[in-house]
């Protein structure tokens, strides 16, 4: 008896052959009938542009007919690729998967084979109804894994595009491009340019760029700030906008970046004026080294005295005038009263001594200082920036001059 009857398998699939001919020949009818019913019960997509509402017509009809092939192919035997069930994708252009997302995508599948399935008891021949159905539901999985495939892609692909651009952005505010370069390319990302922007410099942490700018991304929108980034070697960029504080926020963007300091230049009005805290910034993570327990994050005006050691232009031009000018400006009293206190060992005593003056005397002079220059002479680190200053200052031949002292 075995002998004479074939696998019961093999019947189901011959006996599908009169179900799949009405199939085929109902193709335009079903795919008709699918999109009337998303116009029904998809209020987004009766908002569609209507060459994009014809798009979404075309890969219905494509689906039917690639549910008539993967039809045919099951019933013969035969297999398919793992991608095939989402060749029909193909049949509209790439700016569809823009406007409709994943999940709109999952809607209109499920509006399509609902329609199908309510056309199998009169598509379906007789007695094939179950085995017509079973196939139908399989194919809908597999055209479910297809949609993800797709979009999938799309994304790898946006992904890798939005980085380049993003690398070639950043690019721009090192070089010191034009803010028309910096503004086009920013556009096209999406950038609000919500202010204050500032620029973070840490190391990669390795890996695709991709990866790496996603995990920035994802704790960015977590604590609701605007970012662009990019890897340059080992070091990730990345411009934060609309962060009040970009200390603050740099430190809840710390996932992101690899091992070693992160140096976060000054904010600044918009992107237009980036550079400068890039460059900043750029220059503070190359002297970071310099100072081991430097908190991190750190300011890159934080860094200034390293900055200053390591060649940093800026950071010596800030030292001697903002700072050394300051005191000059100030009187010579201040700086003599600094010189005194550093010989002194930063001893108010002895400080006051080589001055002849008392000690509240030194004590109220060195809080001058702090008001002129912002830095403290009786904080250590203050001290070390104020001590680089006062070396860079009197160096520089373009300096001015220190004043005589006023008499006691």
């Amino acid at each position: 008896m075995t002998n004479q009857e074939p696998p019961a398998g093999r019947d189901t699939r011959r006996s599908l052959e009169a179900s799949v001919r009405s199939i085929e020949r109902a193709a335009g009818a079903l795919a008709t009938a699918s999109v009337a019913r998303m116009d029904e019960t998809l209020p987004w997509f009766r908002d569609l542009p209507a060459d994009q509402r014809a798009w979404v017509m075309l890969v219905a009809q494509a689906g039917v007919r690639s549910l008539v092939d993967w039809l045919r192919n099951r019933q013969e035997g035969g297999t398919l690729p793992p991608d095939s069930s989402d060749e029909f994708f193909d049949a509209a252009p790439r700016a569809l998967a823009r406007s409709i997302n994943l999940g709109q995508t999952v809607q209109l599948i499920r509006v399509t084979i609902e329609v199908v399935e309510e056309q199998l008891p009169l598509l379906a021949a007789e007695g094939e109804e179950a085995g017509i159905r079973e196939a139908v539901l399989h194919y809908s999985r597999e055209v479910a894994f297809g949609a993800a495939r797709v979009y999938a892609r799309a994304a790898e692909t946006r992904g890798a595009w939005d980085a380049r651009l993003q690398a070639l952005l950043v690019d721009a505010l090192l070089r010191g491009d034009s803010s028309d370069v910096l503004a086009s390319r920013a556009a096209a990302l999406g950038w609000a340019d919500a202010p204050p922007v500032a620029v973070a410099v840490g190391r990669s942490p390795g890996g695709e760029a991709t990866a790496v700018l996603h995990t920035v991304y994802r704790a960015a929108r977590r604590i609701g700030v605007e970012i662009l980034g990019g890897v340059h070697g080992d070091r990730l960029v990345v411009v934060l906008g609309g962060a009040p504080d970009p200390i603050a926020a740099t430190e809840r963007l710390l996932v992101g970046f690899g091992e070693g300091p992160v140096v976060v230049g000054p904010a600044v009005p918009s992107l237009d004026e980036a550079t400068e805290s890039a460059r900043a910034a750029l220059a503070g993570f190359r002297a970071a080294p310099a100072w081991p327990a430097a908190p991190r994050p750190v300011a890159a005006a934080d860094l200034l005295p390293e900055r200053a050691l390591a060649g940093d232009a800026e950071a010596r031009r800030i030292l001697r005038q903002d700072i050394y000018g300051a005191l000059v400006r100030a009187g010579g009293e201040l700086l003599e009263t600094l010189d005194a206190f550093y010989a002194g060992g930063g001893v108010l005593e002895s400080a006051a001594r080589g001055l002849f003056v008392h000690p509240n005397t030194v004590r109220y002079r060195l809080r001058r200082i702090g008001e002129v220059t912002g830095f403290v002479p009786l904080v250590p680190r203050d001290a070390f920036a104020l001590r680089i200053a006062l070396t860079i200052g009197r160096l520089d031949p373009f300096a001015p001059a220190p004043s005589s002292p006023p008499s006691q």
